[in-house]
């Protein structure tokens, strides 16, 4: 019975995929769908809910953030911070290190922002656009700018993914960071350099670099003070304070330099809290729009309902039969090599990043004890390989937002290098 529940949650799943109907309703019809699983178990209607609400609470934390975050994001755009770092950072772009600085820039601010989707949304898009205008090959950028963007969706201490990894495996979010950086230090540089020598490879035509600091000049002012917000996550996560405390002291920043700096309204910077920054320049709305606690509210919503999921699974066996299944090929491979192969298998069948982050904890938990090597190993899995599934949300609204084409994928090397130099690593070390 178990294995039909799952088979038709996989064809709801991938019915959604194929319709091009959100992944939202996906979960709800397989909330639906496990819930008759538990009433028909022996479980009350009561049960169930208590059961749901066991796992969402497992995630109340992580809603929390995911409102900072919005808020956040906001304001940096409000402010002038995210455009200021996009212009002071095109001025290194040159033509021939076009690749390997693609992936450096957005590394940088997807580290400050924590995520994919508005790095792509903002310099990714700035680089596609570059990349067009300078001839160059499309795949190539958008796998530069999808690398980069992920960079920090796996390592910023901003990041969900990360923060939900660690509330997950009930870890320490600042020891993972530093165990992911040190973990990717050869994939990172082996990336710099396949981007490098590639652009020195690469003939140069078409136009000159685009004017982006007089576009945004437009309707910011840009200086050192806009810059303070996205600097004060820098030096708080390396004086390891808290993630929640780190970025209510940027957003108390923020709202001082959207006043002082950008003169905008107590009542502006609570509507664009709340609904996301909207430029009044049409020029500047595709690259700098976004934010805002309604931007946060359909990854928050995905966290719930995957949640709820985790509680019925929990209290029902329902996944038992897979468990015992990863658990005998547990005993022929390393724990990351079945870590890998479980986040490959449920990144393929969920389509997103976080459900997939969820379920590859839940089945491997039992196959590796130590809580931070579990981390570790989803990181290094579940978190990468969701964006490389052509019709996985993780990777593919990244691309779409910035412009790139789909095939990007096959040169997003960082997120290719990182599984493969592990499982090498793991190799060595057995």
């Amino acid at each position: 019975m178990e294995t039909i529940i799952l088979l038709l949650f996989v064809c709801i799943l991938l019915g959604c995929v194929l319709l091009d109907i959100s992944i939202l309703y996906a979960l709800l019809l397989g909330y639906i769908l496990f819930a008759v699983y538990s009433f028909k178990k022996g479980f009350s209607f009561k049960e169930i809910i208590r059961m749901s609400l066991e796992g969402v609470k497992t995630a109340k934390n992580i809603l929390i953030t995911f409102v900072l975050i919005g808020i956040l994001t906001a304001l940096w755009r409000a402010g002038g911070t995210i455009p200021t770092i996009v212009c002071y950072s095109v001025k290194i772009m040159q033509p021939k290190l076009f690749f390997v600085i693609t992936f450096l820039l957005n590394a940088l601010v997807s580290f400050l922002t924590g995520t994919s989707f508005g790095t792509a949304a903002t310099i990714g898009a700035i680089c596609v656009t570059m990349g067009h205008a300078l001839e160059l090959n499309p795949i190539m950028v958008g796998g530069a700018m999808l690398s980069g963007a992920f960079f920090g969706d796996r390592c910023s201490p901003v990041s969900t993914s990360a923060l939900l990894v660690a509330d997950l495996t009930k870890t320490d979010l600042y020891k993972n960071i530093k165990l992911m950086l040190k973990t990717a230090v050869v994939p990172f540089l082996l990336t710099c350099l396949i981007y490098t020598v590639y652009g020195f490879l690469s003939p140069v035509n078409g136009a000159q670099m685009l004017d982006i600091h007089a576009l945004f000049a437009k309707e910011f002012r840009m200086n050192v003070f806009t810059i303070i917000p996205a600097l004060l996550i820098l030096i708080l996560a390396l004086c390891k304070i808290k993630v929640k405390a780190t970025m209510l002291v940027s957003i108390v920043v923020s709202i001082i330099v959207c006043m002082t700096c950008q003169g905008l309204s107590l009542k502006e910077i609570i509507t664009f809290s709340i609904l996301g920054f909207e430029s009044a320049d049409p020029a500047l709305s595709s690259m700098i729009n976004g934010g805002g606690i309604i931007s946060m509210f359909r990854v928050g919503a995905i966290v719930c309902i995957s949640s709820s999921y985790s509680g019925i699974f929990h209290n029902t066996g329902l996944l038992n039969p897979v468990t015992y299944i990863i658990e005998n090929i547990g005993q022929k491979l390393s724990a990351y090599a079945v870590t890998l192969l479980t986040s490959i298998a449920t990144s393929v069948i969920v389509c997103n990043q976080t459900l997939a982050i969820m379920l590859t904890q839940q089945l491997c938990s039992h196959i590796e004890k130590d809580k931070q090597k579990l981390a570790i190993h989803i990181e290094n899995s579940a978190v990468i390989v969701a964006p490389l599934v052509p019709w996985s949300i993780a990777g593919s609204v990244a691309l779409a937002s910035a412009g790139a084409p789909l095939t990007s994928l096959a040169a997003s090397f960082y997120l290719i290098l990182i599984p493969l130099w592990n499982l090498f690593a793991q190799h060595k070390q057995a």
